[in-house]
């Protein structure tokens, strides 16, 4: 046999992996399943991004090599829409890159910015790249549990000297999933003054940045003084657009950053399709018509689930934002592994047990938006048969 490598062997298994093949296992034997596993809606894009990728799949000019560069067309609607959405001016060319999906540069930034022995803080439970990506890289993840206390946040005045010392790295995600918070302006504010005391990179994984409710609007990182110095911010169209297959995405920042990155990509990839490029651009400019009611829809499924679970007896707390509920595992129901068991075997509904999202995520169990209202209304009756 062939060994692998010891940074491989340091890699977490990755949460999600198994969840299509049971769910075609259960239901192979009979079993009605309710999936409230892996964040994918169902839903249909947005008809302007389909009907572009209709409109230039036939053109041989979007079948070559996108390269880094990208087309033109997603460019400049990703800095129209930056400049829309959050009030800031981005150079299309300079502070912009395409990416397959946000998982793509999440995954691959700290390749650019990590050497042996640099720590990386990365919130637990969170995204499995931000460990993955780390690991790879041949740095130091540093896992910081998101807990109620600190109202899911990382509480940068509680890093141990040495780790902050040594940090490259800082991830951040709010609207944050699995855990659903938020972050209010004077937390960024922090974060930004800790990185930029230790020229360290802000990591911004903005992938909810629409997914919100009642009126709250999340802000960029790069709204804050001095973050266009440290952050990187990265956003997807698969959440906001129901586009999780198509895999596009995008980083923004400081020129150099983002050079940086580039580089990186310019040896792993050559870049998203160009037609779905286009389909994207096209996307982004129907923002303000289309994005209100398809967040609308992910409201009334929030609001189904949560009163269903509210009835059953379940403590959850309606969230702001992102298309989750994170839900503690009730008193005397074991751990959240065994909770998530349970759920399947004796009612086919399946939700994320925390702590396959990191230690950190033990106590809790999340529940995907990813069905319509009825089904989730009839999961959260069955899952309060388990009290």
């Amino acid at each position: 046999m062939i060994r692998t490598g010891a940074r491989f062997g340091r890699l977490p298994a990755f949460p999600l992996a198994q969840m299509k093949a049971t769910r075609a296992l259960l239901e192979a034997e009979g079993v009605d399943v309710i999936d409230l596993g892996a964040g994918d809606s169902g839903l249909a894009p947005p008809p302007a991004a389909v009907a572009r990728l209709r409109e230039v799949l036939d053109d041989p000019a979007f079948s070559s090599y996108p390269f880094q560069r990208g087309l033109p067309e997603f460019r400049e609607a990703v800095s129209r829409w930056m400049k829309r959405r959050f009030g800031l001016e981005v150079d299309p060319w300079t502070e912009v890159l395409p990416l397959i999906g946000s998982k793509d540069g999440i995954a691959h930034m700290p390749f650019a910015f990590m050497d042996e022995g640099d720590v990386a803080v990365i919130p637990d439970p969170g995204y499995t790249p931000y460990v993955g990506g780390v690991t790879l890289a041949g740095g130091e993840p540093h896992l910081v549990p998101l807990r109620p206390e600190h109202d899911f946040l990382i509480p940068l005045d509680h890093l141990p000297e040495d780790v902050a010392a040594r940090t490259r790295i800082l991830y951040l995600n709010y609207p944050n999933n699995p855990t659903t918070a938020v972050a209010p302006d004077a937390y960024y504010r922090e974060a930004v003054e800790f990185c930029r005391g230790r020229g360290a990179l802000l990591a911004h994984d903005h992938a909810y940045s629409e997914m919100a409710f009642d009126g709250y609007r999340p802000r960029s990182v790069l709204e804050f003084d001095g973050a266009r110095d440290v952050a990187l911010e990265f956003h997807s169209l698969s959440k906001t657009y129901n586009m999780t297959g198509w895999r596009i995405g995008w980083a923004v920042g400081h020129p150099d950053l983002i050079a940086a990155l580039q580089t990186v990509k310019t040896f792993v990839d050559t870049g998203p399709f160009l037609a779905v490029q286009a389909a994207a651009a096209a996307a982004l400019d129907a923002w303000d018509t289309w994005v209100p009611g398809n967040v609308e829809t992910f409201r009334r499924r929030r609001d189904a689930l949560g009163g269903a679970l509210k009835e059953a007896g379940f403590d959850v707390q309606l969230p702001n934002a992102t298309m989750y509920l994170w839900v503690p595992v009730p008193d005397g129901a074991g751990s959240s592994d065994a909770f998530a068991a349970r759920a399947l075997e004796e009612q086919g509904v399946i939700v994320l047990p925390g702590a396959t999202l990191g230690k950190g995520g033990e106590g809790f169990f999340r529940a995907a938006l990813t069905a319509p209202e009825e089904r989730l209304a009839e999961a959260g009756r069955r899952l309060g048969a388990l009290l």
